[in-house]
């Protein structure tokens, strides 16, 4: 059955690419809390992930919820994950322009499609692997964790944009410049701005298919991720970026933000349609009405259906 706003649930108990925020536990009344949103069903109730006091009674997350072992794990994973994702991908541009080419394009692409599946694999049980904001926001259904998890994304950006300045140099010599491609669109706005939208929505696409529907391969997760977000840069001729925090990172290092809101709305709105549109096509019993009346993944209220 359908539930739109459900995240990663499945995933994350086999080699998942999902983020611990939550689902909802249908038919229990004792379980560990979670912080979902129930869709389509009555008299389910709707628990904050980190409460562990049991109670029946729906509402959303508490501050006093946030402060925990388990929080701050997947905030530093995040952090973590995200500095590795830029320091590989970033670098590989690094130095395939200070080397003449010796990566080559192609070679760039595999590297970040190489990380992202890596990452998956790794420490995807741990956060979910988002290391991007538009995932987050797509799946939004935890209060607390969308803002600390953006956060902690543009942070291991940026601290990995510094490592790369700092190894390879900085200023306003060309070769310091390499680290900031892609902060500035190609072409005009609105083909960065149509291009970010659509591989965006590819790579939403893709990650709620593996993510969200217990007919797919848990296992092949990270290699499905990984491989489209291969296959996006190659389309977007190395100036994609899928990723705000990929954008802001360097941007907020080199000084330089023309352009970036961009690469911030642009994606944004891709994989929110994204997710819903796989959502729509997904096998279900309910109709089209019933479906589109039920609400987005940025719905974060814990009414009922």
């Amino acid at each position: 059955m359908l539930k739109l706003g459900h995240v990663f649930p499945e995933l994350l108990r086999r080699n998942s690419f999902a983020i611990e925020s939550g689902r909802e536990m249908a038919g229990r009344e004792d379980g560990a809390a979670a912080g979902a949103m129930e869709e389509g069903q009555d008299s389910k109730e709707v628990k904050c992930e980190n409460s562990e006091d049991g109670s029946n009674t729906s509402r959303r997350c508490q501050g006093n919820d946030m402060i925990s072992v388990q929080f701050m794990q997947k905030i530093l994973t995040e952090i973590l994950g995200t500095y590795f994702m830029i320091f590989a991908g970033c670098g590989a541009v690094v130095v395939n322009l200070s080397t003449g080419g010796a990566v080559t394009f192609p070679g760039i692409c595999a590297v970040w499609g190489l990380v992202v599946t890596v990452l998956v694999y790794s420490i995807g049980l741990i956060s979910g692997t988002h290391l991007n904001p538009t995932v987050t926001v797509a799946f939004a259904t935890n209060c607390d964790l969308v803002s600390s998890y953006v956060v902690a994304q543009v942070l291991g950006s940026t601290m990995a944009s510094l490592t790369l300045r700092v190894v390879f140099g900085g200023g306003g010599s060309a070769r310091g410049e390499h680290l900031f491609l892609g902060t500035t669109p190609a072409g005009s706005m609105a083909q960065a701005a149509a291009l970010e939208f659509v591989i965006s929505f590819f790579l939403m696409f893709v990650v709620s298919s593996v993510a969200t529907d217990n007919r797919a391969i848990g296992e092949l997760a990270g290699l499905a991720v990984g491989a489209t977000v291969a296959v996006n840069a190659g389309d977007a001729r190395g100036v994609g970026s899928m990723n705000p925090a990929r954008i802001l990172g360097p941007a907020m290092v080199a000084g330089r933000y023309g352009g970036v809101w961009v690469y911030v709305a642009a994606p944004v709105s891709g994989a929110v349609c994204g997710a819903w549109a796989y959502n729509l096509l997904r096998f279900t019993d309910k109709t089209l009405r019933v479906i589109a009346k039920s609400g987005s993944f940025l719905r974060r209220s814990s009414r009922r259906s």
